[in-house]
């Protein structure tokens, strides 16, 4: 019987493989180099003695048997990254390192504000940053990538935690001579769906705008342009038509520089509510509550 145990390490390219089904994709997820990873699991093959992973030029396919191992791996590495918060949240509070997720319509508005202060505040503190779409940030979360996740609600988080950090209004956003002449506030039955710019399908934000309109019709009228709120903010200062911001990048400045002006939406249901996601019953959630506090601050 071989006495081989595979390391963390390989475990976690071979997961990294099977979730991105690409040797390059896969590690960059990972942050190695794409022959590190190739290496890694051929290695982990070599010393099981059996084919895990049939590779071809254009097709990265999972024997039977390596979608057992994969399946098998994601609990080791739950545990083990279990283990380690376990030893973490014994020490000092907020120490160490913590790997966060946060989604592209938070991270450049809320994070300048909050690093800096981490870094002054929190010297010990290691915060290990992705930037991910809330499904992805999930998924990341319950395959044990990263900590804890900053994201927006409405949106299923599973059996995750959360915790509460701000309510965040959301406005639209017109040129500064649109010719119709909006009020101090905007009525969701006043938005011109013709003219109307969202994110794409896949951005929280997105749907959240459209529910703060509550016109069913805008799912189908509105248009979908590319993923970024500041490529939003050009068109509509260029007079492409109107769009949705989040207070939260007003309050950031992502309006300086252009003629856009911002009314909000009168609207109960127009705003997001951000919180902190972490994986339920976590040794270190006296950290991430913590880190709550911190957020609230900022």
């Amino acid at each position: 019987m071989s006495t081989y145990l595979p390391t963390i390490k390989q475990l976690q390219y071979l997961v990294a493989l099977y979730e991105h089904g690409h040797f390059g994709r896969a590690a960059d997820a990972s942050f190695v180099s794409q022959s590190t990873l190739s290496a890694g699991i051929r290695e982990l093959e070599s010393l099981l003695g059996v084919t895990l992973v049939e590779r071809s030029r254009r097709v990265v396919r999972f024997t039977a048997l390596g979608e057992q191992v994969v399946a098998k791996a994601n609990r080791l590495l739950r545990e083990a990254e279990e283990l380690a918060d376990l030893v973490q949240a014994a020490g000092k509070p907020l120490v160490g390192e913590l790997r966060m997720s946060v989604i592209p319509t938070i991270a450049p508005f809320l994070l300048p504000r909050l690093l800096p202060r981490l870094k002054r505040e929190r010297p010990e503190l290691k915060l290990m940053l992705r930037e991910e779409t809330s499904q992805d940030a999930l998924e990341s979360l319950h395959h044990g990538r990263v900590d804890c996740v900053l994201l927006a609600l409405p949106f299923d988080t599973g059996d995750a935690a959360i915790e509460h950090i701000a309510d965040d209004r959301l406005f639209v956003a017109f040129p500064k001579d649109d010719p119709r002449d909006p009020p101090a506030t905007i009525k969701p039955d006043m938005i011109d769906t013709g003219r109307l710019l969202l994110l794409e399908d896949g951005h929280c934000l997105r749907d959240h705008a459209l529910a703060a309109c509550s016109r069913s019709e805008l799912r189908t009228s509105a248009a979908m342009i590319g993923t970024s709120l500041h490529t939003l903010v050009q068109l509509v200062d260029n007079d492409l038509g109107l769009t949705m911001l989040p207070e939260m990048a007003l309050e950031a400045g992502i309006l300086n520089g252009t003629e856009v002006v911002a009314r909000p939406v009168d609207s109960p249901t127009a705003k997001r509510e951000i919180v902190l996601a972490w994986r339920r019953n976590s040794p270190r959630e006296a950290d991430f509550r913590l880190l709550a506090e911190e957020l609230r601050a900022g």
